[in-house]
């Protein structure tokens, strides 16, 4: 493939029919791992016969046509931007910040910039770049792209190293806001390991096998007509999503959640019509990290940050009142 930005055709035959569909691309193109083609299908990168096919272990069969497309290149190190932060504390070693919705943490295929990523390198300077690895400078921790609240990043080797330790023995306090469908008990907590969902690979579940321990403990904080909770949950492990998919699994999804609530939740017919439709219209999963508290890695401080419910959020909430 002498251009590695055009798209490679398979067509099935004998020879690889009945082999992964991964594999059997792997070979055929030659110069570029399984491994990465599978990443390209789950990035959504393949068509089969014509429509989308995001499985890379589909078993070929005789006939089918596949074809594989390659995104543009993009730079190996992200570059500085001036895009604005909200800074509620900095020193040499840490930042913490209250990250906006719709802020992606780190560059990744579809997002490769206007990241947070790209704004700490235009805010620090140099020297921050290559903090814990070129593609995530001083990510110790994520939230999702629309999910809003506190943040601390690493400035230093030191402090890295220390926090990134502090999350992996949960050493860290967190506590998030979110507003989820129905009502839920005054407290309580979900325990149930999380995965990547067998049916959607974009999304997580909770699996009964193959999954990573969570745990997510919750306390009721408000109810809305009988038909929306505010909770508050504590997260005593880290996993992708686990807020969003333990509830969700609990039939709790939260409001606006535009992977886990895949249909209009019953709940919503128990409010007054200007609020259902606030509810139903909230663009982003309903979700804020109200609060993160931490050991300082180097003055051996406790440091704790709280922050307001964005203007979103907070609208939302007062329509529910209303």
């Amino acid at each position: 493939m002498s251009d590695p930005l055009t798209p490679y055709t398979l067509i099935v035959d004998a020879h690889c029919s009945g082999q992964r569909v991964d594999r059997a691309l792997a070979e055929a193109i030659g110069t570029i791992s399984r491994s990465r083609v599978k990443s390209l299908i789950e990035e959504g990168h393949l068509q089969k016969n014509g429509a989308k096919a995001d499985n890379p272990s589909e078993i070929l069969r005789d006939g089918q046509v596949f074809v594989l497309s390659f995104p543009t290149p993009t730079p190996a190190r992200p570059e500085p931007e001036n895009i604005p932060l909200t800074i509620l504390y900095e020193d040499r070693d840490l930042i913490v910040i209250d990250k906006q919705a719709g802020l992606v943490t780190h560059p990744a295929p579809g997002n490769e910039r206007g990241t947070l990523v790209n704004a700490l390198l235009g805010h620090c300077g140099e020297g921050f770049e290559g903090i814990g690895g070129e593609k995530r400078p001083g990510i110790v921790h994520r939230l999702d792209k629309d999910t809003s609240g506190v943040m601390v990043i690493a400035k230093t080797s030191l402090a890295h190293n220390a926090l990134s330790e502090a999350f992996a023995a949960r050493d860290i306090d967190r506590a998030y806001q979110a507003l989820a469908w129905g009502i839920l008990p005054a407290t309580g907590e979900f325990d149930g390991s999380i995965g990547r969902d067998k049916r959607d690979r974009k999304r997580m579940a909770v699996v009964t096998s193959n999954g990573k321990v969570a745990l997510t403990r919750f306390k009721l904080l408000s109810s809305y007509h009988n038909s929306v909770s505010l909770v508050e949950c504590r997260l005593a492990t880290g996993r992708t999503h686990q807020i969003r998919v333990h509830l969700a699994h609990d039939g709790h999804p939260l409001v606006g959640d535009p992977v886990y609530l895949r249909r209009i939740p019953a709940a919503a017919r128990g409010l007054p019509t200007e609020a259902r439709e606030a509810a139903l219209d909230f663009p982003r999963q309903a979700l804020h990290a109200a609060r993160l508290g931490f050991i300082h890695p180097r003055s051996g401080k406790n440091l704790e940050f709280e922050t307001p419910l964005p203007e979103d959020f907070h609208n939302l909430q007062r329509s529910l009142i209303g």
